[in-house]
């Protein structure tokens, strides 16, 4: 597979996400940074969860590995770094990472936020359970917030108020999709709900494991609910705070999270029988009452 086919089979990811990548109402630059950004960030995902195209070993060859280190999750996570490092000094081999180089340069982008989403990928290989809602928060701060931050600096709109923004909606977007993907988590021996949580509504890993959710585990799904909906109300001034096209965007940002949770409640909180996923009327909708919204 040659690199040309291995980043159209990342980007071609983002008509999966909870929210629009880069509609194509923004202008072309814009599109062009924000998808060199996204590659990055879903490509580093998939090293950190084992989802590669041909496993990974068009990817290990691309970084200078041996393709048969392919499984090495760890050993890709740290060739990757290495490659990110010459974005900022010098040519990197990776096309996804030689893609984002001419976006680092035009938006004087610093390494920080990239790092940290690889610090989150080097997380998820050794963490596998989280004790408190804190503890989410701070893994949310590496996995979730560097996008939205980037976002804001790709656009030129970055602010320390609209940043605090961008983290709530980032968090509550990360958060959400843990809640959608509580049975495909637990297939990796991965769990993002609290273990204090989990405690306080009697749910125990071997209901998380059940064909469909029992009442406690739907009780549980409902009150992390309520804290997206919280940290997305956080969030909302952010769309105010911009105009034009960029606040359309902003929007889709957080109108995809309150779709992604209304499919969650539509679906009783069960979120085992089947991984509630937003539908594209569901989406627009929230876009609109979004945009409608003051605050």
């Amino acid at each position: 597979m040659t690199g040309d086919d291995t980043s159209r089979a990342v980007l071609d990811k983002a008509a999966r996400e909870n929210f629009p990548v880069a509609p194509v109402f923004l202008p072309r630059a814009w599109r062009q940074d924000l998808m060199a950004v996204y590659g990055y960030a879903r490509l580093v995902d998939d090293i950190g969860d084992g989802d590669l195209v041909n496993g990974g070993r068009d990817d290990a060859a691309h970084l200078g590995l041996d393709p048969a280190a392919a499984d090495d999750r760890t050993a890709l996570l740290d060739a990757f770094e290495a490659d990110l490092r010459r974005v900022f000094d010098g040519t990197p081999r990776h096309p996804l990472l030689a893609a984002l180089q001419p976006t680092v340069r035009r938006h004087r982008l610093t390494p920080e936020p990239f790092l940290g989403l690889i610090g989150a990928n080097r997380q998820d290989q050794q963490v596998r359970r989280y004790a408190g809602y804190a503890d989410l928060l701070a893994y949310c701060e590496l996995s979730a917030n560097p996008v939205g931050r980037l976002v804001l600096s790709v656009t030129g709109t970055s602010t320390p108020e609209r940043v605090r923004r961008s983290d709530a909606v980032c968090t509550g977007l990360q958060i959400v999709e843990h809640l959608q993907d509580v049975a495909e988590d637990l297939g990796r021996d991965r769990i993002y709900l609290p273990a204090e949580d989990m405690k306080r509504f009697a749910v125990d890993e071997a209901d998380l494991a059940a064909p469909s959710a029992g009442s406690r585990l739907r009780e549980l799904i409902a009150f992390e609910s309520g804290r997206v909906r919280d940290l997305l109300a956080e969030g909302t001034p952010l769309v105010g705070s911009v105009r034009g096209r960029l606040r359309l965007l902003l929007a889709g940002f957080v109108g995809g999270g309150r779709a992604a949770l209304r499919a969650v409640q539509d679906a009783g909180y069960d979120v085992l029988a089947v991984s509630p996923k937003a539908t594209k009327p569901g989406l627009l909708r929230e876009v609109g009452s979004t945009l409608l919204r003051k605050g």
